[in-house]
Parts: structure tokens; sequence; C-alpha cells
């Protein structure tokens, strides 16, 4: 998970790894490596899609694409931008269900794919 600050809300948040399709990426999972490479400098590993969800589908035309990542590896330094400052912790599962039921993870997107982990691999 990475660690950053959001105006928004004025809180520092846990998160998952997350940005915007750039348009020179070519697809989602394009976009979900770049932005791994980029905050963490993990990379590499097996990828797969696992859920997409519509943040606000009453307001917003945007989806959000999450993918696992197995086995990746530390490859390279954080490559942040300007405007990011953000910190990476690395969590045991237990740690992370700790994190959601503890309300300590409040990002409806963030939460979904890792309720949905949980869940899917009997974790709960």
């Amino acid at each position: 998970l990475v660690k950053q600050y959001r105006h928004g809300i004025r809180q520092v948040c846990y998160e998952l790894c997350a940005g915007v399709c750039e348009n020179s990426d070519r697809s989602p999972l394009e976009s979900a490596k770049r932005e791994l490479m980029e905050e963490t400098g993990y990379g590499k590993g097996k990828w797969s899609e696992f859920i997409c969800v519509s943040p606000n589908a009453s307001a917003n035309t945007n989806l959000s694409y999450c993918f696992i990542a197995e086995d990746v590896e530390r490859i390279n330094d954080q490559a942040l931008e300007d405007s990011e400052d953000l910190t990476v912790h690395l969590f045991s599962l237990d740690e992370v269900k700790e994190l959601l039921m503890n309300g300590e993870i409040i990002q409806a997107t963030m939460a979904a794919p890792l309720w949905k982990y949980m869940a899917v691999n009997k974790l709960l």
C-alpha cells in the first residue's frame, strides 16, 4: 500500500497504488504497470485484471480498474511527480484486513477491491 495526504478529506490515507490512464498508455493494464513502477519502484511479476468499478456512476463516466500483481520485485527507485508525496508500506494480509476493519482504508475505490480479495480468498 501507499500512504499519502488527500486534500479533499484533509487526511493521510492508505491506498492501493493508483493513477490515471495517460494518452500514451495502450490499456488500463499498461497504466497500472506504469503507476506501480512510478509510485513504488516495483515491477515485473504476473498481472491479472481483478475488478472494475465505477467510482460514482450517477455523476462520472470513468471506471476504476484494479489488477492483481503477483511476484513483483523492487527494481527501481520511486519516480514521483512533483505534486506527489507518498510512502510505500508493505503489510501482511492480516494487517490489511485490520486496516479495513478499523476504517483506515476509507476510499471506496481502494476498499472495494481489497474487500473482494479478502472474500474471494476466504480471509474474512
